[in-house]
């Protein structure tokens, strides 16, 4: 694990940019490193036959001579813990082993995100397979909301489920799942911080919970199903069932496991990173239909990545949640059928088209409101409106969050006079701790999250109070930079762009938190081309030209339009810059091609 940021010295500034065109401080990632460091940066370099540069990465990142062969390769065998760890996991795991071995019907109600869906399907096709009958329920996030319902949960008992199970939700439903005591069995495999002491009767398997020492708090709900499917084929084995049945391939479950951990945006590192890296493998095998299908629609032809799991393929079977019918995702990730997964997988890549056009129409109008109550001197971005789509308003809250710097919390105004929304939050600021001791404090209906992203709702009369309770719980936000600062690995020129650079930066894959993609700084070039392309010229396509006046390199900008810096890019008597981004070397069409994402700008 890498040192404590507190053990560290403070970041100091690359190429001495205070403020780039787009209001960014540029500082290093991990401060010079020491002597010491730069001791093991060079045995790195040489037991792994790589550059310096990307030896020093690893050095940054705590990487060590003896742990960076695991660090590369990670093993599920070694990361995998003992699932017993987990509060009531045993006992779980007995009672499901009671419900497969009497064949008994189960019903599974999951949350409308991808974690749900992923750890929905993880568990029904698992169980199904053991001979269970399963039946499956992704509440409607207008008409049923976040969670366990009374009218969902009758349902699946009223088709023969004497077994219920809640997926990435239920943690906080005490009432609702109490209500049936006695009716069915009820267990809930979540990750939310419980709102209180008070969990529901039943079985409880949730790292997150107070009285849980297992140290995986950092596991999505989909990886808590996992371990637990692992522990129920441990019981059975142990009970002699696998004797007569077959036993289930938990390796073939890691393509969910890998998408889900990587959407709800878990930290890749230890468990999760091994996760990942074998569930990314698993998902390149383009074995499960549904995936496949959707790879197809979306244009992911090479291998899986996070990236592509985070961009293309999660947006997609969030937007049924969002804008649709909540149950799509579901379906196409349980679909046995190419054809019906391929009709399913392109509903979901138009709802999704829909749904940026939705989003695209809110922040236009949130961008300016925002803006007019940093400028009263509000901490917090709170904003709500009637017209805007419930499904969405989490999303453009986080797009606000990055354009301002500050948390965000945005609703929707229904008809009744309640306002639902979510919030998400910057590094350092817990909103989700705020949002529930608002609720605590009875401003909200409901609410809930964790540090960085929150749900709640409450009345429209209740917003002032909520914003003024907001602005003063998170209060350090004012002190906040225009942006945050832009955390650098390396400073290279463009002949040092290399495509064997790439590589070994790639090496250091799977990308998300706790282990993000390198930023490198491309020092002293010239904008010598900048061209709008895509459906909605919203990207940017340039060419960088290096001191020397011959090398070059292709760049790219996404959402070019909301980027301070893109004027920089395209002023025409293309002055001197330095550009900071991530190198990747990308393959199309059986070509490898070489090209440098741009984050920022500055001029040299």
């Amino acid at each position: 694990m890498p040192p404590e940021a507190s053990s560290r010295p403070a970041p100091t500034t690359v190429l001495n940019v205070q403020q780039s065109a787009g209001l960014r401080r540029w500082v290093w990632r991990h401060p010079v490193l020491a002597e010491t460091d730069n001791r093991l940066a060079l045995a790195l370099a040489q037991k792994m036959d790589m550059s310096e540069l990307a030896a020093r990465i690893l050095a940054g990142r705590g990487i060590t001579a003896e742990t960076v062969e695991a660090y590369l390769q990670p093993r599920l065998r070694e990361a995998l813990p003992n699932p017993s760890i987990l509060k009531d996991m045993d006992e779980t795991a007995l009672r499901l082993a009671t419900a497969v071995q009497k064949q008994e019907t189960i019903g599974i109600l999951g949350d409308y995100d991808v974690d749900g869906a992923c750890g929905t399907a993880l568990l029904s096709s698992t169980l199904t397979a053991m001979g269970c009958t399963v039946f499956t329920h992704i509440p409607d996030r207008l008409k049923e909301g976040y969670g366990p319902n009374r009218p969902a949960l009758q349902s699946l008992i009223d088709q023969g489920a004497t077994l219920l199970i809640c997926v990435d939700c239920g943690t906080a439903a005490v009432d609702i799942l109490d209500s049936f005591e006695g009716q069915a069995d009820r267990i809930v495999l979540d990750h939310h911080k419980p709102d209180g002491t008070r969990l529901p009767k039943g079985l409880v398997v949730n790292p997150n919970r107070l009285d849980c020492t297992s140290g995986l708090g950092h596991l999505c709900a989909t990886a808590v199903a996992f371990l637990t499917v692992v522990a129920l084929q441990r019981t059975l084995r142990q009970q002699g069932w696998f004797e007569t049945h077959p036993s289930p391939d938990l390796m073939a479950l890691l393509d969910l496991t890998a998408l889900a951990t990587i959407c709800d945006v878990m930290p890749l590192r230890d468990l999760n990173r091994a996760l990942v890296h074998q569930g990314l493998k698993v998902m390149n095998r383009r074995q499960r239909i549904g995936l496949a299908a959707l790879a197809h629609v979306a244009g992911v032809k090479a291998n899986a990545s996070a990236m592509s799991c985070g961009f293309a393929l999660g947006p997609r079977i969030n937007a049924g949640g969002r804008i649709a019918r909540a149950e799509q995702g579901l379906q196409l990730l349980l679909s046995q059928s190419v054809t019906e997964a391929r009709l399913i997988a392109e509903e979901l890549d138009e709802v999704n088209r829909k749904r940026q056009t939705v989003e695209s129409h809110i922040l236009d109008a949130a961008v300016t409101l925002a803006q007019k109550q940093i400028d009263d001197g509000h901490a917090v971005i709170f904003l709500h409106g009637r017209d805007w789509h419930p499904g969405v308003v989490g999303i453009v809250a986080g797009r606000l969050k990055e354009r301002f710097n500050r948390p965000a919390l945005v609703g929707a105004l229904q008809d009744d006079g309640v306002v639902k929304g979510s919030g998400r939050s910057v590094t350092g600021l817990d909103i989700g701790a705020a949002v529930i001791h608002a609720l605590q404090s009875g401003l909200l209906l409901s609410g809930g999250g964790h540090a960085m992203a929150a749900g709640f709702s409450l009345t429209e009369d209740n917003c002032a109070a909520l914003h003024e309770r907001l602005d003063d719980a998170l209060s350090e936000a004012l002190n906040l930079p225009p942006q945050e600062d832009l955390q650098l690995d390396g400073v290279i020129t463009i002949r040092g762009a290399t495509p064997d650079l790439a590589r070994q930066i790639a090496m250091l894959a799977p990308f998300g938190p706790a282990n993000d993609e390198p930023l490198l700084a491309i020092r002293d070039v010239r904008c010598v081309k900048a061209d709008r392309i895509g459906q909605d010229g919203n990207t940017l396509r340039v060419i960088l030209q290096g001191a020397d006046g011959y090398s070059r390199i292709k760049g790219l900008v996404f959402r070019a339009g909301d980027k301070h810096f893109t004027d920089l890019l395209e002023d025409r008597s293309c002055p001197l810059l330095h550009v900071a981004g991530q190198l990747r070397l990308e393959t199309w069409q059986e070509r490898e091609n070489l090209t440098f994402f741009i984050f920022d700008a500055a001029r040299a």
